[in-house]
């Protein structure tokens, strides 16, 4: 019996040995393909497809790399970084990061020359701060811009409504209008068509809102942006040639990737750059030379797009700094105001660009300002006080782009036909009474699950969820192919 004991002792360590010996072998191979992969110095964290092979990839954290393998039957998508079926898989590595370092000085802007830079088609000056054709402030029209970002929904679309009500006119009788930023997921695009049929401007952020698509690359701006637009063609009935403008999420551009974009695919503007917290707000102006404030995102263009306008964010704050200072108002600390409080405090930060260079006051917003009450109603005060002033026009950012290719004093504008409301006869049309309501099919980013998510349109139910690279919601992944206004015949 000792024999046997002794024997069994024996085989089972020899086991345990054997089983070392290969687990060592395993990590010193994964050690090894580890090793070889670096995980990308500016980025540091996420997926990363396999150099080798696409059926693994490397996760990311904090700069190590940590090797995983797709499920069986299943292949790295290094577009969308998750594993899916072979054939909508996109194998990497894709290079989705531009290489700002590798261009040459050449290609990037000059500082403005207003000599140079005319009217209509560029605009520029030194600090930004110029009125556009010479202008004497008090000639000039104070204009307020209402900006929103993100989908319009339930949770909003009544404060939207309330913002926009029909006692409040601009000085020639027409009704307010604002300018809508949007973005795709839980969007109810007959709210969109409703309210873009009474005048207000349609714009595109993107369809996904996804982080770090600054670092992305030209195909990925094309599919979020040029997408948004047809989601918005196809389901709000607001016509591509419509939607001329652009806002990046969370301000964070796409350095010269977006802008090529805009430029490609015949968008006017962008306003997606913030300025600091500046004494004289800054007005503004074409991409044909170099921006003339910081850069505070750190990924604004580099290279000339002429033409193509920015209307910066300017950094809102009152003297003393209190409620701190943004270029989101629902990112300045006003919780513990009161409505009149809040009132004041817009007062005096509408005022360093009403009692200077009347640079356009834009007014920029998420959903969570209508949230809290006390702001919801100082806003509310706030714009019948500034909607009382002669001189204050609230506009879309088109209509305040069209005026300054060509200024007009402040005595031309109750009879300025852009401005007019005739112009509503350009209007897209009002929705239907009775719009489907969707409960589609849709699979998140980086989810195995298939969740659903619903959308209101007047238009058939698509197949599927509208997402990237099928904004039609066929079902049909990747069936979206955009071609750029400049190579059409």
């Amino acid at each position: 019996m000792s024999f046997l004991k002794t024997n069994i002792n024996l085989l089972v360590t020899v086991f345990c040995l054997i089983l070392l010996v290969l687990d060592i072998s395993g990590q010193k191979d994964k050690s090894k393909d580890d090793e070889e992969f670096r995980c990308p110095v500016e980025i540091g964290t996420g997926n990363f497809a396999d150099p080798k092979t696409c059926r693994r990839f490397y996760q990311c954290v904090d700069g190590y790399p940590y090797l995983n393998r797709c499920p069986s039957g299943l292949f790295f998508d290094d577009i969308s970084k998750f594993c899916t079926f072979k054939n909508e898989a996109r194998c990497g590595p894709i290079a989705t990061t531009p290489a700002p370092i590798t261009e040459p000085p050449t290609d990037l802007a000059e500082k403005c020359q207003p000599d140079k830079c005319q009217l209509p088609y560029c605009f520029c000056s030194k600090d930004g701060t110029i009125i556009p054709g010479g202008l004497d402030p008090k000639e000039t029209p104070q204009i307020i811009l209402l900006t929103f970002d993100g989908a319009i929904n339930l949770n909003n679309y009544e404060h939207y409504k309330k913002v926009f009500s029909k006692g409040r006119k601009n000085p020639n009788g027409c009704g307010i209008k604002g300018t809508f930023f949007l973005a795709h997921e839980y969007g109810n695009y007959h709210m969109v068509q409703e309210l873009a049929s009474k005048g207000h401007e349609m714009a595109t952020e993107t369809i996904s809102l996804q982080n770090g698509l600054e670092d992305k690359g030209y195909e990925e701006w094309v599919g979020e942006m040029i997408g948004m637009r047809e989601i918005l063609r196809h389901f709000a009935n607001v016509s591509k040639t419509e939607v001329v403008g652009m806002r990046a999420p969370f301000l964070k551009p796409g350095r010269n990737t977006q802008y090529k974009v805009l430029e490609d695919f015949g968008y006017i503007y962008d306003s997606s750059l913030g300025v600091p917290a500046v004494p004289i707000p800054v007005w503004p102006y074409t991409l044909d030379y170099k921006i003339p404030h910081e850069c505070k995102s750190g990924t604004c263009p580099t290279k000339s797009f002429p033409g193509v306008w920015e209307i910066p964010l300017n950094a809102h704050y009152v003297e003393g700094f209190e409620g701190g200072h943004c270029p989101y108002l629902d990112q300045c600390v006003l919780n513990n105001f009161d409505a009149d409080d809040v009132l004041q405090w817009l007062q005096e930060d509408f005022s360093r660009h009403y009692d200077q260079n009347r640079a356009p006051y834009m007014m920029a917003f998420h959903t969570n300002w209508f949230s809290i009450k006390e702001l919801e109603k100082g806003l509310q005060k706030f714009l019948d006080w500034a909607a009382a002033l002669p001189d204050v026009w609230f506009l879309t950012a088109t209509q305040t782009l069209t005026w300054m290719t060509d200024p007009k004093p402040l005595k031309q504008l109750n009879n300025y036909e852009p401005w007019s409301c005739a112009s509503k006869n350009t209007y897209p049309p009002p929705p239907c009474s009775n719009p489907n309501k969707c409960g589609l099919a849709f699979k998140p980013s980086g989810s195995n699950i298939t969740d659903v998510r619903y959308m209101t349109t007047c238009q058939d139910c698509p197949n599927k969820y509208p997402w990237i690279g099928d904004s039609e919601g066929t079902g049909i992944p990747g069936r979206d192919n955009y071609i750029p206004d400049n190579v059409k015949k």
